[in-house]
């Protein structure tokens, strides 16, 4: 732990990953996702066991992806969504998220429990269009970690704009994941460089002797 001015500096990840100043992100895990990633199982496996440690040792949030409706999307958003599913015509989009869907449910292996936080959201950074920040404020929180999908998109999104408001950003590289397993392990790569980045593993083993 450094001091500078007056501001406490952690450094080390044990310094950094406090219980009562972290809170642990599960990011979009929903079963329209889930069902397409690369490693569905591990990747279950290793958010399970996480979760079961981080459970009442520090808050956890869920976020759930829900559109706005389709009169007041942007077009870009539209644009994106015609790219994603491939189609011609914004017509031929197919209800993504529907409420009440299949799709838009989190796998029982890991659904929220009475303690967390589920918030709603349609865009791919954590802190847009909600109180995610003021209910990290109000607590102290200073370390976000993120689990989730995916690694390119939102996880990243919202990892570096947590540093860019002054949070520790910690991805957990064996519980986040995506469609595209070559761009999961860019992103690793890239956020590697500027953010922080552990195992599932480790996180847990600091979690439990917090």
């Amino acid at each position: 732990m450094k001091k500078y001015n007056e501001i406490q500096i952690p450094e080390s990840i044990t310094e950094i990953i406090k219980n009562e100043k972290s809170c642990l992100v599960v990011w979009d895990v929903q079963n329209a996702l889930v069902n397409r990633i690369f490693n569905k199982p591990v990747f279950l496996e290793k958010l399970k066991k996480l979760l079961a440690v981080a459970r009442d040792r520090v808050p956890i949030f869920y976020t759930v992806i829900t559109p706005l409706p389709k009169e007041f999307q942007s077009s870009w958003s539209i644009y994106s969504m015609m790219r994603r599913f491939k189609v011609d015509d914004p017509n031929k989009l197919p209800n993504f998220m529907a409420p009440g869907s299949n799709d838009r449910e989190i796998p029982m292996e890991v659904f929220p429990q009475k303690m967390d936080v589920v918030m709603e959201k349609s865009t791919p950074n954590i802190f847009l269009g909600t109180n995610f920040e003021s209910m990290l404020r109000n607590r102290g929180i200073e370390t976000i970690i993120f689990t989730g999908i995916a690694t390119e998109m939102g996880i990243e999104h919202s990892a570096r704009d947590a540093s860019a408001r002054g949070f520790y950003p910690v991805v957990v590289s064996d519980a986040v994941s995506s469609m595209d397993p070559n761009g999961h392990e860019r992103s690793l790569i890239t956020m590697q460089n500027m953010l922080i980045v552990e195992e599932s593993e480790k996180i847990m083993k600091i979690l439990s002797e917090n």
